[in-house]
């Protein structure tokens, strides 16, 4: 199945929906008991989902009214999710890029919620705080149940699904501080989406092409089989010290190909379109503007 938080335009309450080919099905006009978010279908579990599945497909065969997309608009994939994890240096390519040390351990920092938005969002930026505004493209994890202690051979068994992830970086900020969470956590920084692909739609997550487009230039273009630790390992090796919960998302880590190391750089400005999509996930676009 493919989730979604859609909202009419000039309305500020996004709703759950399926997505089926270019139309939406909000849940709340076919379930009595609707989830309120994608985060409350995860909390209340497999039996939910499985309801909420056949009542929808039910709908569906029954001529239920579909919205078309393009009369809606797009929040965050992910709107309250417990923890958002990233990884740094995932990819060889952009760890070499980058100059970054290649680390016997993974590189884990969290970004901020504040840094969430959606599909065709405006993101905008402070130029007397950063000038050095750059993309990555990764695939987000969404956990399902909560996963502590796992193993690499059944880690993927605790994934609910997955969605594209921009990780928008201040790399003026980055290496000017012993962290990477301020830098990557301005507002809108982390935009999601469109969808939350379930699980059982994705056979293997390191068999996907990532592709980053910015005004048109290819600049990332890569296979998700290039990562340095796979989506099973990273979960396992996050569940050893901590419970993952429920709704969180865990950003994967990004090609190469960033701007911070083109010659000459590439970095986005006012009037940017990047569009960064994942084979089977989607295609995720942002708008740049500076203030």
């Amino acid at each position: 199945m493919k989730f979604a938080h859609l909202r009419v335009d000039g309305h500020s309450t996004p709703r759950l929906a399926i997505v089926v080919e270019d139309a939406a099905l909000f849940l709340d006009e076919v379930l009595d008991d609707s989830p309120r978010d994608l985060q409350d279908l995860i909390e209340k579990g497999a039996p939910e989902y499985d309801r909420v599945r056949a009542l929808t497909q039910n709908a569906l065969t029954h001529g239920a009214t579909l919205t078309p997309l393009d009369d809606l608009r797009h929040s965050s994939a992910v709107l309250r999710p417990p923890q958002i994890l990233a990884i740094g240096a995932n990819y060889a390519a952009h760890s070499s890029e980058l100059k970054l040390r290649s680390e016997t351990a993974a590189t884990v920092f969290s970004l901020w919620p504040n840094s969430l938005t959606g599909h065709e969002s405006i993101v905008t930026w402070p130029t007397d705080l950063t000038t050095q505004v750059d993309y990555e493209a990764e695939l987000g994890v969404i956990i399902g149940k909560p996963a502590r202690n796992v193993s690499v051979q059944n880690a993927l068994d605790y994934v609910f699904g997955y969605t594209v992830v921009n990780d928008i970086t201040a790399r003026d900020l980055q290496f000017s501080e012993a962290q990477w969470s301020r830098c990557k956590s301005f507002d809108g920084f982390t935009p999601t989406g469109p969808l939350v692909v379930t699980a059982d739609e994705i056979a293997d997550p390191q068999d996907l092409w990532l592709t980053t487009h910015v005004d048109g230039r290819i600049l990332q273009d890569a296979s998700s089989g290039d990562m340095v630790r796979t989506v099973a390992e990273i979960i396992a090796y996050l569940s050893l010290t901590s419970t993952l919960l429920p709704g969180t998302l865990i950003s994967t880590g990004s090609p190469g190909g960033a701007g911070y190391s083109r010659k000459p750089q590439v970095f986005l400005k006012n009037g940017s379109t990047v569009t960064v999509s994942i084979d089977r996930i989607g295609l995720l676009t942002t708008h740049c503007r500076e203030i």
